[in-house]
């Protein structure tokens, strides 16, 4: 059996919401409840010819790649079997938390249960789970967990973790990294009613009501913004996986993602879907914990659990050795020549800016990390909240660059066996806004679609021959050098990591000056 070591520690996962009888019935006859799915991506090649992709599941992938194991065997549940105590699990297991099988009319009494009841019996499986593995004190003070929810599932973690009348510290102490998929962290919104209404409480649909999350989440009554670890949590340990593709989300014959609207994975809004947790800061009091946008909806076979990019994060999150911060540190954007003119002649003109970032690992047909335009999910922000010092009375200033993406990289999971350096490339778009003079759309010379600045820029992170030593960058515009990374990034040492500033220019108007900053850190 092998030994319990960091970071490949026994993975919890923990389902979404089941609407109805059937659907709870459905989900508790499933031994995996849905873990198990996996999908037949068509993609096309550059010949034309047409190839599927298989993605057996994230159950089959992490057993193939990573040597896990459920905990099943000869038709029991072993943590639930009455088994001698020199039979241990696994360290790297699998175990689905099944608390759905207590609302099963099959398998329970059939009554819906309040979410403080789940998030109670996810800590008691957690302590459960501990004395199967370590047989001895020493080894239980080194246990620990990563939990991984979908949809409620995260709700159902943040429970655990959040409300003080939930379980037990020395429990909660045990979770080492919490990664969620399609959470609705800050609710479930409708278009036109807005919050789903706390008297929605037919099969617990409350749930994703803010008034009730205040309570199970262990929130003060009215707090408005209902997506804060609350300093439960360090948000650093929590990942939060977006899904951008409402027109596949086929739940209700396709109403869900209609009055949801396109801002969303078909269910849960784009914005609703992070955590965000406490810094100390009165000038930044917040923070957003690390998350990444793939173009999938909410469930499903063509769903964001059951993806490549979904497994991808997944694993580089859990397992990574490097995390990558990306951020623009913009200095300048400069207006098209005749708008700058009538700015000169004292007109007040407003504009606003889209950056669209997308992010791919060296050899891989899969985007860690994708926000478009197109598909509503790119960073925005006024030219009063890039440059505050310059903020009209109509803006409001901003203290945070914009953060393009947070990538970790693990080098045990290299597409490229034969290298030892990580590649990865970002894609990035400044798109040009719509100008507003005098407070009227300025339209003369304005081609929709058009972009102040469009570079894929290649990088390539090498390990060095020393231990202790730092990492080098090198990175290279594709333009430029194509497939390439061939400049070399001065890394700056500050706090534990290590700053690369990367030159973005283009002097032509509209341009932009700026530096893509990327901020590595070691896990």
């Amino acid at each position: 059996m092998a030994m319990l070591s960091a970071p490949h520690y026994p993975i919890i996962y923990v389902r979404g919401y089941a609407g109805n009888d059937d659907e709870i019935e459905d989900t508790v006859a499933d031994p995996y409840m849905g873990f198990n799915l996996g999908a037949t991506k068509i993609r096309q090649q550059w010949t034309g010819r047409v190839v599927r992709h298989y993605f057996e599941s994230p159950l089959v992938r992490l057993m193939k790649d990573f040597g896990y194991r459920d905990v099943y065997s000869s038709g029991l549940d072993v943590l639930g079997a009455d088994l001698p105590p020199e039979e241990l699990v696994d360290p790297r297991s699998i175990v689905i938390y099944r608390y759905y099988d207590e609302v099963s009319g099959a398998l329970g009494d059939g009554r819906q249960r309040r979410m403080e009841t789940f998030g109670e019996g996810l800590g008691a499986l957690i302590e459960k789970l501990r004395e199967r593995i370590c047989p001895t004190a020493e080894e239980k003070q080194s246990f620990r967990v990563h939990l991984v929810g979908h949809s409620m599932g995260g709700l159902v973690i943040r429970c655990f973790l959040q409300n003080d009348k939930v379980s037990r510290p020395e429990v909660k102490a045990l979770v080492d990294r919490v990664f969620t998929y399609a959470t609705p962290h800050d609710g479930i919104e409708f278009e036109i009613i807005g919050n789903v209404p706390g008297f929605f409480t037919r099969n617990s649909a409350d749930n994703f009501n803010r008034e009730r999350m205040c309570d199970y989440l262990g929130l003060p009554e009215g707090t408005e913004k209902v997506n804060t670890l609350a300093g439960r949590f360090d948000p650093d340990r929590f990942f939060c996986l977006v899904g951008t593709n409402a027109r596949d989300y086929t739940v209700a014959s396709g109403w869900s993602s209609r009055v949801v609207g396109p801002f969303s994975d078909g269910l849960v809004r784009i914005d609703n879907a992070h955590v965000v947790g406490p810094t100390g800061d009165p000038q930044r009091p917040t923070r957003i914990a690390p998350r990444a946008f793939v173009h999938r909806s909410h469930s499903g076979h063509y769903g964001i659990v059951n993806s490549e990019e979904g497994y991808q994060n997944l694993t580089r999150f859990l397992f990574g050795d490097v995390r990558v911060d990306g951020e623009l540190h913009v200095r300048a954007i400069t207006l098209p020549a005749d708008v700058q003119k009538l700015k000169e002649e004292g007109k007040e003109v407003r504009a606003s800016y889209h950056f669209e970032c997308v992010t791919a690992v060296r050899g891989a047909h899969w985007d860690l990390s994708r926000r478009v335009m197109a598909e509503n999910s790119t960073v925005f922000r006024k030219y009063g909240e890039l440059f505050p010092e310059k903020a009209g009375e109509h803006d409001r200033p901003l203290l945070d660059r914009p953060l393009l993406f947070t990538t970790f990289l693990n080098s045990a999971a290299r597409v490229d066996k034969r290298r030892r350096s990580l590649g990865f490339s970002v894609d990035l778009g400044v798109l040009v806004p719509d100008y507003e003079v005098a407070g009227v759309l300025w339209l003369k010379n304005h081609y929709p679609g058009g972009t102040i600045f469009r570079e894929k820029i290649n990088l390539e992170a090498i390990p060095t021959a020393k231990e202790g030593e730092p990492w080098r960058l090198r990175y290279g515009f594709d333009s430029r050098t194509p497939n390439a990374a061939t400049k070399e990034a001065e890394g700056i040492p500050a706090d534990g990591a290590l700053t690369f500033r990367i030159p973005i220019l283009q002097q032509r108007r509209p341009g932009i000056d700026a530096d893509l900053v990327l901020i590595a850190r070691g896990r």
